[in-house]
């Protein structure tokens, strides 16, 4: 890890750490476009994971399974809101604890779904599956700005669930009445809901977590242990939500 230094914002970079070597252009272009063959056929590769997944078979779930939203309980069925498709990612939540110490991942994972409108011109409804009461997170839904429907599971989360657990995308399809689950993913996959760590991985020094294999002398502040997502005791995002003026209150105690 490199020489680091602090702000409101988190770990900074300073002077000492390493950079790449410095090259004319030519030289430069050139390893770009060998770099470029891999890039491709990584992405001919996930075009080629796409369509098995797509050929998936898929099994059947009750429609009738209920969940808790702005109108009250409603079944499943009623989460698509008259489309053919549904996505949702299940957020894990901390029952009774305040903003501060809900799921860093969960936030980073549903702040990054801002625009809903493509997914609805493809026939896709998104909306999130809270694991703890309604009234509690869909207060920090609020707080938080995400414009995506919200939903707590607590009276169904087993059958919902299956043996599998929050932090993750299910995928559902639904025809006529009938409701069936096509796919769900975990852990990295996850990352697939926003454009940051896409992001990150084009820059130099990448996301600075310590699982990444980097020269000697690349900044590396964050730990894979969740705390990638915070910032002096909160989840990144809320330090902004703050600022602007948003309220935190959950109508829960902080002890």
């Amino acid at each position: 890890m490199s020489a680091e230094s602090w702000n409101e914002r988190g770990p900074v970079a300073d002077s000492a750490a390493a950079m790449p070597e410095v090259t004319d252009r030519a030289t430069w272009q050139a390893q770009l476009d060998d770099l470029l063959v891999r890039e491709k056929a990584h992405t001919r590769e996930g075009d080629a994971i796409a369509v098995a997944r797509r050929r998936l078979p898929m099994v059947e779930v009750d429609p009738s399974i209920p969940v808790t939203g702005e109108h009250g309980q409603v079944p499943l069925a009623e989460v698509f809101e008259g489309r053919r498709q549904l996505i949702v990612y299940y957020h894990m939540w901390h029952a009774g604890k305040p903003a501060r110490d809900q799921c860093p991942g969960c936030t980073f994972c549903n702040g990054q779904v801002s625009d809903l409108s493509y997914l609805h011109s493809r026939d896709v409804t998104f909306a999130t599956f809270s694991e703890g009461p309604y009234e509690e997170s869909a207060r920090y839904r609020e707080f938080m700005g995400y414009p995506m429907p919200w939903y707590s599971v607590e009276p169904s989360r087993d059958a919902l669930l299956a043996g599998r657990w929050f932090g993750m995308i299910v995928c559902y399809l639904r025809d006529g009445d009938r409701v069936f689950e096509t796919y769900w993913a975990t852990g990295r996959a996850t990352e697939a809901m926003g454009s940051v760590y896409g992001l990150l991985d084009m820059t130099v020094y990448g996301r600075q977590e310590t699982f990444e294999e980097s020269p000697p002398g690349w900044p590396q502040f964050w730990r894979n242990t969740g705390e990638q997502w915070r910032i002096n005791g909160r989840p990144t995002p809320q330090w902004e939500r703050l600022a602007a003026g948003h309220c935190d209150d959950l109508g829960v105690s902080a002890s």
